[in-house]
């Protein structure tokens, strides 16, 4: 037996509870994993409090994010007692997760721990520090360099935000974070942020065009924030756009992209090509500072999931939950 985070629905009545499982139970894949730790991401609270169709077969095991080590494996590129990471792949929607102590996966969608961190420090970090990753290395590809300004991130206080900025920062880009909670300024500048906006100057509908001031955005909003920060971007400036926090919907005009060359990024984590993955994962290992880690992030277990869940949709939670499966 092994104990998982069950999601189950039955007509209309909904339930995530902890339950105990037989092997058995597990769906196919060419991979299992005795998970070690697991982290909660916004798609996963969704999940969880079952408050948006994220999860499209029943029952489910959320968790987009594990590592572990495996324990059996018929794929080329893994043999037991290899440490992995997994990261999207929609995994927690479509196939069981990792908030679990076991995980059966394909090996395709598995990259190997980086040597620079234990599965608890890759967990810190999850989809939140590699979503991050990919949005500043887009930001860098498309030729954006510390010297052409400041750098808009929004939803600062959350997973993916701290780590952008924690990033940004250290790559010597000059950081202005945007936040809903202004008692997280300490922590915001801290992680190297060197000035700290109130996230409702972007909330609602505003000009098309704006007064120039971003050379660039990270933002994982969406809605009227993500269509402010590109009103306000600086001729030739580029956005990475990669949540939808605040909404899906992209209230815009196309002024700023045919009148002031600004580019807007696309970032999916979700199907990323191994590659891209494994560059991501790299830039975190070469680049973060493991100091942030204890910083940005808040260990629970699975029994303390459903909580945390509603924690993270009311916008109370800073930083990152680690969950330890096996606490």
């Amino acid at each position: 037996m092994f104990k998982a985070l069950l999601l189950s629905k039955d007509a209309d009545v909904f339930s995530a509870k902890v339950s105990g499982l037989e092997p058995s139970a597990l769906p196919p894949g060419d991979v299992d994993i005795d998970v070690a730790f697991s982290t909660l991401n916004y798609k996963d609270a969704l999940a969880i409090a079952n408050t948006s169709p994220i999860v499209r077969q029943w029952p489910m095991v959320p968790g987009v994010d594990g590592a572990g080590v495996v324990t059996a494996s018929s794929h080329p590129d893994f043999k037991p007692g290899d440490q992995v990471v997994l990261n999207g792949w929609g995994v927690g929607e479509k196939h069981w997760g990792c908030l679990s102590q076991k995980a059966r996966l394909s090996g395709d969608w598995l990259i190997p721990l980086p040597a620079a961190f234990t599965p608890e420090q890759a967990m810190a970090m999850g989809t939140a520090g590699y979503t991050a990753a990919l949005c500043v290395q887009a930001l860098e590809q498309h030729g954006v360099a510390p010297a052409d300004g400041p750098v808009l991130v929004t939803g600062a206080s959350g997973g993916v935000g701290s780590f952008a900025v924690s990033l940004l920062a250290r790559a010597g880009y000059q950081v202005t974070a945007l936040t809903g909670k202004p008692a997280s300024a300490d922590y915001l500048k801290q992680l190297g942020a060197t000035a700290v906006l109130d996230r409702q100057a972007f909330a609602a509908a505003g000009k098309p065009l704006q007064k120039e001031t971003w050379a660039a955005v990270v933002d994982s909003a969406g809605s009227h924030t993500l269509a402010n920060a590109c009103a306000q971007v600086r001729y030739g400036g580029v956005v990475a756009a990669c949540g939808l926090a605040q909404g899906m919907d992209f209230p815009a005009s196309v002024a700023p992209f045919i009148l002031r060359g600004v580019t807007l990024c696309g970032i999916d984590s979700v199907m990323a090509p191994k590659a891209r993955r494994l560059a991501a994962w790299t830039r975190l290992a070469a680049d973060l500072d493991a100091a942030t880690l204890a910083t940005v992030t808040t260990r629970i277990g699975l029994a303390d999931c459903v909580d945390a869940a509603a924690t993270i949709l009311a916008g109370k939670h800073q930083g990152r939950y680690v969950v330890d499966v096996n606490g």
